[in-house]
């Protein structure tokens, strides 16, 4: 489980923090509509961010790479993913070369319901 700490203030000398314990997705932490989905088309966009990074490639060769404007893969970049899709993302990483694997599975019984995720790894 992840930790995040949370300040509104500058602490006082003696005076501690609060801790809150993560549920996995600051998303949901956040009280975010949608927070599944969010978190998921979070590591999409991440994941293509690595691959640029990894090959080098400048915004404009990646663009016309990928076929999209650069603005649109600088909002990619800033995390302003409200124009992208999940299906847009998964696109892009298949354009970059990279397998995208969609799994499903019966959900856990501790969420209430059913949870988006995306899962990046290097095969």
């Amino acid at each position: 489980m992840r930790k995040i700490v949370l300040r509104t203030k500058r602490l006082a000398r003696g005076e501690e923090a609060t801790v809150t314990s993560s549920s996995g997705n600051i998303f949901v932490d956040l009280g975010l509509r949608g927070a599944h989905e969010l978190l998921a088309k979070a590591d999409l966009a991440h994941a293509i961010h690595q691959v640029i990074q990894a090959r080098r490639l400048s915004k404009g060769v990646a663009a016309r790479r990928l076929g999209a404007a650069k603005p649109d893969l600088s909002n990619l970049y800033r995390g302003r993913l409200d124009g992208f899709s999940i299906d847009r993302l998964c696109r892009l990483l298949t354009a970059l070369g990279q397998d995208v694997r969609i799994v499903v599975q019966p959900k856990r019984r501790s969420p209430s319901h059913a949870r988006r995720r995306a899962s990046v790894g290097a095969a």
